[in-house]
């Protein structure tokens, strides 16, 4: 069961690139969740998955001396899901639909991934940590970068 949830029912195993489907795998969930429950349940949902996440990476990777196994994409969900707040916010207050705001879906995949990978400042601190707190942090931490450019981009675009 463990292992079902760290692999977001094993989309981890999928090659190449485990982390970026992950990531596609967090978008595709988004929309079910803001259709039943907007960003407050993305909020909710978000929060529960980093607490439970560090707990589920904690025991997959207990007996392995690789502490953030590339199938392990649970991290990238919660991340994803941080980045992408904005966008489900801003569709929620103006009242349209999530997939109207489609560029501000596919600017955060995009820099979600980024970050994700090239791990600068406080998001290569938390990685470089090696245990499951940092599993989780170094995510967490891009998708909060990721959704303050998108605050700031999306301020710019619609003049709000």
């Amino acid at each position: 069961m463990n292992r079902l949830l760290v692999t977001i029912f094993y989309v981890g195993l999928i090659k190449p690139a485990p982390g970026t489907w992950g990531s596609f795998a967090a978008v595709l969930l988004l929309f079910p969740i803001h259709i039943y429950g907007g960003p407050f349940l993305l909020s909710f949902l978000t929060v529960l998955i980093s607490i439970v996440g560090i707990y589920l990476v904690k025991q997959a990777t207990a007996s392995s001396e690789d502490k953030d196994p590339s199938e392990v994409v649970i991290d990238e969900v919660v991340g994803q899901w941080i980045s992408l707040l904005p966008v489900s916010f801003g569709a929620y207050i103006y009242k349209i639909e999530l997939l109207q705001l489609w560029p501000g879906l596919l600017l955060g995949f995009i820099l979600f991934r980024f970050f994700d990978i090239v791990k600068l400042g406080p998001v290569k601190w938390a990685d470089d940590r090696n245990d499951p707190l940092g599993v989780m942090l170094d995510d967490i931490l891009a998708g909060f970068i990721v959704a303050f450019i998108l605050l700031i981009s999306g301020s710019l675009y619609y003049g709000h």
